[in-house]
């Protein structure tokens, strides 16, 4: 998968690791990489500005600050999450954001349940919870999920059809090999999915489900260290709208 995001926004207010972030603030010491002072990227709809928190004194006090949770569930996962498939850092995530995200050929999905989802995402981000990856390839959720991702179904290919496509896989020519008898996904994203960090399964379990479905690994990348990560190093975090949506907690 080829990493490679972002307009310019309007005045918003967002909340970054639980503070009210005006993207209109000017001086930024605390840069997001040394040739990256903030992203400005489209989040359902509107401009947020991605930023890091600039109090150089400021300590996470919820429960990403946690070092041990029961394993299992909450294990360790591997840094490669299945064959092909590439690990990525924060750079890396920029760099998708001002690319693939801005022009609309690649996707952030935030593989976990909703109610993590409502307490706050990374910009940019979808929730697709990875239950939808794996109940099942005839399933309405999957189905949905796989279409968001940009595939297509497919009607049930002929014997000449299929034995054609078989031989032009070998070669990786026509997009054949990014096809199965049910699915194209020739022309799907680049998709990076993401989760609560090194110590959650969710992404993982969305990964190789969609991996079982016949995705191309290529066309995906796994964010292992997710949002316990991204909160360590002060970066914005958007609370989707809801009554239920309790900041950062």
């Amino acid at each position: 998968m080829k990493l490679f995001f972002a307009k310019t926004s309007a005045l918003a207010l967002i909340v970054s690791a639980g503070f009210l972030v005006n993207t209109n603030a000017v001086a930024v010491d605390v840069k997001l990489t040394d040739y990256l002072a903030y992203l400005d990227v489209d989040h359902g709809g509107e401009q947020v500005r991605i930023q890091r928190i600039q109090d150089e004194d400021h300590k996470l006090n919820d429960g990403f600050a946690k070092t041990s949770r029961k394993c299992p569930p909450f294990c360790i996962q591997p840094m490669k999450v299945a064959p092909g498939v590439i690990t990525v850092g924060e750079a890396e995530i920029f760099r998708f954001m001002e690319r693939e995200l801005a022009t609309g050929k690649g996707m952030i999905v935030d593989a976990r349940t909703p109610s993590w989802y409502k307490k706050g995402t990374i910009p940019g981000s979808v929730n697709i919870p990875f239950t939808e990856f794996v109940a099942g390839e005839d399933s309405s959720e999957t189905i949905q999920a796989l279409e968001q991702l940009g595939a297509v179904r497919r009607d049930q290919p002929g014997w000449v059809t299929s034995s054609f496509e078989a031989l032009m896989a070998k070669f990786g020519w026509f997009g054949a090999d990014q096809k199965t008898e049910k699915w194209d996904f020739s022309n799907a994203r680049q998709v990076v999915f993401w989760c609560n960090g090194p110590w959650c399964g969710q992404s993982p379990r969305a990964i190789k489900g969609l991996l079982e479905l016949g995705f191309p690994a290529e066309k995906n990348a796994y964010y292992r260290v997710g949002m316990q990560m991204w909160k360590v190093l002060g970066l914005t975090i958007v609370v989707p709208e809801s009554a239920e949506a309790v900041a950062l907690k």
